[in-house]
Order: structure tokens, then C-alpha cells, then sequence
């Protein structure tokens, strides 16, 4: 657990800070990242773990010249006990070889699982936000947090609240999806149950970083105030204010023309006085050196680094380190001590919390125990079960006959395990092929072929896979994209259409007249108008981690009914983007609840919230019933669901809230709640859903919180589009 702040830590805090050299305390804002920025040519053609030793002895060897607060980037093929005595070595020296004996921050990546080898790997973000579930989040997260904390590691640089808003991104895979409530559901859920085992959340990247000019990094971002609090501020409001995360990590962007990392408005103004924040503020990678090399808002090194403090920042995450230019910049007069000690103090305060001072270590033992250990597998394929969506399903193509005796199973990414970024490295699991061979049985012959690459131009094996598709009954092709591949960091798409030739390989196979299921493994939206109406079924599996395999199977044989939910709307075309379901009203028609089906301008492929199952359901009596309440007032919502088919089935019932009369122009609509329920066949149950004063609230012209008079809107139902509306008065 974190310690609660209390006079005692404060008094050992400003002990500690009072015995500290200036040296020493701007080497507490220090964060050394291995393998990375200047020493990437000596460190070329070693493997991460020689990294991580090579680079861990030379810290150890001089601890006091190379003296830093926290260290970064363990190498995802770090062998376990390496990996654990190597943070042990290093916070030993740290502990009993410095003057002080300040233990190290360790931190690293943890999206979906602590991203070193032997760790477990649940499903990518976006689809656990597929799944709509928080419960399972934070279930999940616990397990995360319990993995990280018994290796040595005290500090996660994760969740991503960037909403995912801009389909072409790079890193919308690591995203939560595009809606801020949402977003704010499971990045809650994540940091509680992270911080329930000693390590700190630490959101990022602070703030609108995926959303700017074609959804292209780092890039300038001219947006209002207004839409930064309506929308991109949300989740990471409810991080700091509901979950109490004690980390932030501030974006390449800037913002209107100001830097993130070095954004006084946004580090100090709105998240510490504003919203109470009481953790440490970490630049992302090079960050603090981009200030100085790209936004160009200071002329020197040092500059840079008193402006960023200065700014709110905290602890610079490096790959050449711009802070121990602060040491000049105290001694020069150019940076005052107050300003250095306060950000040592929040860094000192985090680790008498965290009782650092007491244990620092890592636990073989108990990381060998839980590391991957049979009850974390089982919540790994729950997830994965949950966060696969049935898009399409033309003529009950799903489930797979059991008369089937041949089926084809073709395409790039049938025989891999899809986990997403940051992931540990040798993720064990079942492949989509070896899974469905696993659940059909030796009584159905089951035939393979690549068929193509993700990408590239080389279509000799397309042949094959025709051959295999027409010996066959039906066709089953798992196509998509891959980290590092076909998106990623640093890999932003001017298209959502699949790459290389996969979109022949689609066509060639369903000339055979074989029916064709298409599962798509990937981190985003997928434009597929050049092949949709010649398929039967589509599967949209994201990256499902390390039980995908067995998950998809059990999808694709009927095992498992799906249940997720799209948490980002599909457009029909590229240049569509961005396309979200939470518009607003446009000064003539548009808007794709507004417009005919044949209007492709506004018309997604597949809107937000939908997907289906192989069962069916029916709501009937909404009713909304607005009362007083402690904040003035509330709607209670009230709907029954029925599951209408001959299966049991989960449904995420959504629900939608639209002002209908407001004096600054609202979205179209949002979501406000939802609840995953499961029924059994012909089962009813009568859901409650309730929107507090907070959600009918709109920011008014001082974008302060305001509850207006007037008509409101609720739907009720299984997506944005499809539901029951009843509507509502409030008046004051």
C-alpha cells in the first residue's frame, strides 16, 4: 500500500532535504533510461539485458558521479532474476554507498501487463476498453500491480489517457478509445488497482497529445480551453481526483504554442491548484531537450531545464539529460533554490510513501510465484473473451457449423500471438491457428496458409492460400496489423485500409465463392470498404494478449458468445477522419445520427458502442426520473433489458445523454453510464443507471460547471445510434 502523507513524512522530508547538496538534489530529478539517446552507437549489437548490466555496473561502479533519482526502460527480454538482482545491486548502492542512502525511483512500462519478460500480458488498452467493464480493469490492474511491486519496480509509466480521438495515430492501441467517460472509467479503475500495491500510476501523455494535425506526434495543437476541459482534460481529471494518481507524464506536444513540459498553466495551474495533484510531474523521453532543440522556447540546455521546473516539472526522463544543467543555473542566480527544493521535496515525500526507505528490494520469490501464474492467465482470457467484437455476421456465419469438415484458415496474422506495444518479450500463449485446431479436434481438417504479409508487395503466396480456400467449406482469415509494423510509436498512417497486399488476399479468397470470416488483429480502426459486402463475417480482436489465441477460438466455435463493444468509431473511409460519435451540431446537416445511410461524408462503417452477439435483445421501459439530490439534482434511469434469443449472452447497456437546449452549443450527444450485464435466454432485468448533477452539467461562459434549465435527453441502448429516447425537464 501507499502511506497516507502525514506530518512525520514531512518532517523526515525536510530533514533529509536540509543535509542535501545542491548536487544532490538536482540528481533526485534525475532519471536515467537504459540503452537509449547517446548510447545507442557503444550499446550497438548488445541484446537489452547486455544493456541493463553493462550500463547497471557502470551506475554501481560510481554511484556518486553518476548519481541519479530514479532509473527507466528495463529491456523487455530481461531474464527474471537478472532483472531483479540487477534493481536489488543497484538500490543496494544507492541505499549504502551514497552519502544520504536515498533509494532509487525504479519505473517502467506497464500498459497492459509490466513489460519485462516472464510477466503476464493481458489484453492491449483499447481492447480492454472494448470490453466495457472496469471491475474487470481494475481486477486486472491489481495483478499488474502485484507483478511490478515484487519485482523491485515502484513507479508504472502508464495509463495513456490520450483519447484515441485520431484513428490515423501511431499509438491509438495504447489508448483507453475516443470518449472521455469512458477513458475515465478504466483509467480509474486501472490506477486503484495498480496503487493498491505500493506502486504509483503515472497518466499520461499530459495532454492532447494524439489529437493534432492528421494525428501526427508532437505536433502544435491550437484547441480551446473549452474543448481541452469538455473533453481531453476528463480522464485525467478523474485520475488525480478519484484514483489519487501520484505520477504525470507530460507530452512532446505543445499546446496553443506552449510546450507541454514546460506549460505553467497546465502542470501547476490546472493540476496542482486546480485539481489538488499531490505526485511528481515526468517528462516523456527527451522531452526537457526538446523544449530547447524543437519548440525552441529556450536559447541554451540549461534554460530549458529552469524552465520546465520552473513550469511544474519535476523529474526529467531522459536519453541526454538537460537537468544537471540546473546545478549552472542555481549557481548562476538564473533558477532560485526554493523552486529546486520544492520539486525535491514532492520526489523525496513519494518515496518516504512508497517506503522506499525501508524496502526497496525486489522479491525473487514471490515474482517467480506470481509471474504469470495460473489465476492471472484465467483474468487474461476473460479479458480477452469480453474485448473481442463481432462486427459483422451475414447469414449466422458464426459460430462455425459443427458439419464443417474442411476449413481454411489463412492471412498474416493466424499464426502469431498479437499483444501490442510494450510488451514483455516471449509472451507464451496459443496462436489463433494453433487454438482453432485445438478446439475443432482432429475430426475437422483444418489447412493454412500466410498468404501474404502485413505488408510489402509480395503476393507469391497468394496462390496457396486460393488452393487451400477452394479444397475448403469455409475460410477464416486473420489479417490486420502488428506493432512496430503496421503502427505504433513513431508510426503515424496517412490510410486505415489493411497494408500491403492483404486486401488482395481478401478479394482472391472470397472469388472462390467460399464463405469468408475476416478477424482483424489490430490496434485501430480498419477501413474495409473495398471488401466488406464480400465477406460474411468480421471479427475485430484487437490485440488480445497472451490468451487472444484461445479467446478468438472460443469466439469462432461458439464456446464463448462476444460481447465487446467498439470504444472508437470505424469510418468508412480515410479520409473521413477524424470521425466521432460526439459531434457537435453542425450549422446545416451533418453528422452521422443526422444523415441518410447513403451520405458518405458522415457515415461510419461501424459506429461507437456497437457490436454484436449471437444471441439478440430488446429494451423497453425507459424512464427517467429527475430528483434533488446533495448537489442540487439527479435522473434516475430506468430500462429493461431482455435477452430475446435462444442464448445467454453479456449486453453493455449504454447510456447517452444530449442538452437539447443549451446557450453554448453542446455535443450531439455523450455517454454518461453503462453497465455490462449478462442474461440468460428469454431473461429480463431491469437496469439503473444514474446521472449525477455533474454529468448533465455544461461549462458555461467563466467554463465553470453549470446545471441549466431546460429539455434533456437519455437513449438507452445497445450502441450511439441504436436505442430508446425519453426526455426530461429540469427546472430551477
Amino acid at each position: 500500500m501507499i502511506i497516507p502523507q502525514s506530518e512525520s513524512i514531512e518532517k523526515k522530508v525536510n530533514d533529509l532535504l536540509a543535509k542535501m547538496t545542491l548536487e544532490e538534489k538536482v540528481y533526485q530529478l534525475n532519471m536515467m533510461c537504459f540503452g537509449a539517446g547517446k548510447n545507442i552507437a557503444e550499446n550497438a549489437g548488445l541484446s537489452g539485458m547486455d544493456i541493463f548490466k553493462k550500463e547497471g555496473a557502470k551506475i554501481a561502479s560510481d554511484f556518486e558521479a553518476n548519481s541519479v533519482g530514479s532509473i527507466a526502460r528495463l529491456p523487455s527480454d530481461l531474464d527474471m532474476q537478472i532483472g531483479v538482482d540487477m534493481i536489488n545491486m543497484l538500490q543496494k548502492h544507492a541505499k549504502e554507498k551514497t552519502r544520504l542512502g536515498v533509494p532509487l525511483m525504479v519505473t517502467n512500462a506497464g500498459l497492459h501487463g509490466l513489460a519485462v519478460k516472464g510477466m503476464s500480458c493481458f489484453p492491449q488498452s483499447i481492447a480492454m476498453a472494448a470490453t466495457f467493464n472496469p471491475a474487470l480493469m481494475e481486477e486486472i490492474a491489481n495483478a499488474i500491480g502485484k507483478e511490478t511491486h515484487s519485482y523491485g519496480v515502484r513507479q508504472l509509466l502508464t495509463p495513456v489517457l490520450d483519447l484515441g480521438r485520431e484513428p490515423r495515430h501511431g499509438r491509438v492501441e495504447e489508448t483507453f478509445g475516443e470518449d472521455p467517460y469512458l477513458a475515465s472509467r478504466m483509467g480509474v479503475a486501472f490506477i486503484r488497482g495498480v496503487q493498491s500495491n505500493g506502486v504509483i500510476c503515472t497518466p499520461k501523455h499530459f495532454l492532447a497529445n494524439y489529437v493534432g494535425d492528421g494525428g501526427r506526434e508532437g505536433v502544435n495543437v491550437t484547441i480551446s480551453e473549452r474543448e481541452l476541459r469538455e473533453t481531453h482534460l476528463v480522464p485525467y481529471e478523474a485520475a488525480v481526483k478519484e484514483a489519487g494518481a501520484l505520477g504525470i507524464m507530460t507530452a512532446y506536444n505543445a499546446i496553443n504554442g506552449v510546450a507541454c513540459t514546460a506549460n505553467p498553466w497546465l502542470l501547476t495551474d490546472v493540476l496542482r491548484k486546480e485539481w489538488g495533484f499531490q505526485g511528481i510531474v515526468v517528462s516523456d523521453a527527451s522531452s526537457v531537450n526538446y523544449v530547447h532543440l524543437r519548440h525552441k522556447h529556450a536559447a541554451t540546455k540549461g534554460e530549458a531545464a529552469a524552465l520546465c521546473l520552473k513550469a511544474g516539472l519535476d523529474v526529467d526522463l531522459p536519453r541526454v539529460n538537460y537537468y544537471k544543467e540546473l546545478i549552472g543555473e542555481v549557481k548562476e542566480g538564473c533558477l532560485s533554490t526554493e523552486v529546486l527544493d520544492e520539486s525535491v521535496r514532492r520526489m523525496l515525500r513519494l518515496k518516504f510513501r512508497l517506503g522506499l526507505f525501508e524496502n526497496a528490494y525486489g522479491d525473487l520469490k514471490e515474482t517467480e510465484r506470481i509471474a504469470d501464474a495460473p489465476d492471472h492467465r484465467k483474468l487474461a482470457l476473460t479479458a480477452a473473451r469480453q474485448s473481442i467484437v463481432l462486427l459483422k455476421n451475414n447469414e449466422s456465419v458464426l459460430p462455425l457449423n459443427s458439419n464443417l469438415k474442411k476449413i481454411a484458415v489463412i492471412g498474416p496474422n493466424a499464426d502469431k500471438l498479437s499483444v501490442g506495444g510494450y510488451s514483455a518479450a516471449d509472451v507464451k500463449g496459443n496462436t489463433p491457428l494453433t487454438a482453432l485446431k485445438n478446439y475443432l479436434g482432429k475430426e475437422v481438417v483444418v489447412k493454412y496458409a500466410k498468404g501474404c504479409g502485413l505488408v510489402g508487395e509480395d503476393t507469391s503466396g497468394i496462390d496457396e492460400a486460393v488452393k487451400i480456400a477452394n479444397e475448403s467449406d469455409i475460410c477464416v482469415l486473420f489479417m490486420g496489423g502488428a506493432y512496430g509494423v503496421t503502427g505504433g510509436e513513431g508510426s503515424e498512417r496517412a490510410t486505415l485500409e489493411l497494408m500491403g497486399q492483404q486486401e488482395l488476399l481478401i478479394e482472391k479468397v472470397t472469388e472462390t465463392g467460399k464463405p469468408v470470416v475476416v478477424v482483424l488483429l489490430d490496434g485501430r480502426p480498419v477501413v474495409m470498404n473495398r471488401w466488406i459486402k464480400k465477406v460474411k463475417g468480421v471479427v475485430m480482436a484487437f490485440y488480445p494478449g497472451e490468451e487472444g489465441g484461445n479467446a478468438i477460438a472460443e469466439v469462432l466455435t461458439g464456446k464463448c458468445n462476444p460481447s465487446g463493444k467498439l470504444p472508437i468509431t470505424f469510418p468508412m473511409f480515410t479520409g473521413q477522419a477524424p470521425l466521432t460519435y460526439d459531434y457537435r451540431p453542425y450549422g446545416r446537416e451533418g453528422g452521422y445520427a443526422e444523415l441518410p445511410a447513403n451520405d458518405d461524408r458522415y457515415i461510419p462503417q461501424f459506429p461507437f458502442g456497437f457490436g454484436l452477439s449471437y444471441t439478440t435483445f430488446s429494451y423497453s421501459n425507459l424512464k427517467c426520473t429527475p430528483e434533488k439530490s446533495k448537489d442540487g439534482v439527479r435522473v434516475k434511469v430506468k430500462v429493461d433489458v431482455t435477452n430475446t434469443g435462444a442464448l445467454g449472452g453479456d449486453e453493455v447497456v449504454q447510456l447517452y445523454l444530449s442538452n437539447n437546449l443549451c446557450r453554448i452549443t453542446q455535443p450531439n450527444q455523450r455517454l454518461k453510464g453503462f453497465s455490462r450485464i449478462h442474461l440468460e435466454s428469454k431473461e429480463t432485468k431491469s437496469v439503473e443507471l444514474i446521472l449525477e448533477a455533474k454529468d448533465l452539467s455544461f461549462l458555461n461562459e467563466e467554463l465553470k460547471p453549470e446545471v441549466g434549465s431546460g429539455s434533456y435527453s437519455v437513449k438507452v441502448g445497445s450502441d450511439c445510434l441504436h436505442g430508446l429516447t425519453e426526455t426530461f425537464k429540469l427546472t430551477f
